[in-house]
């Protein structure tokens, strides 16, 4: 049988609203560039070890934090409310 149009617009049958996805494209890409500062350090020499490369502040304080700030971030737009329309 077909469906009779009511005139109403058509359900989203989505688990979250339009703008709740585009807060969890914000969060991945915020994400990414955490792992993104977190390469690097390859030494032309595989017998030379350079600690500083290795063990510098981007890669071993700010990328996690970074990351950490996007997971928290994702999880936060997940639980987010849309605000009523009225």
């Amino acid at each position: 049988m077909a469906e009779k149009n009511t005139g109403k617009k058509a359900q989203n049958n989505f688990a979250l609203p339009r703008e709740n996805y585009k807060y969890l494209l914000i969060g991945f890409i915020i994400i990414i560039i955490g792992f993104a500062l977190m390469i690097g350090g390859r030494s032309e020499d595989p017998n030379v070890f350079n600690e500083d490369e290795i063990f510098s502040f981007r890669r071993i304080t700010l990328a996690p934090i970074i990351v950490l700030a996007g997971f928290i971030f994702e999880i936060w737009a997940i639980m987010r409310k849309p605000k009523e329309s009225e």
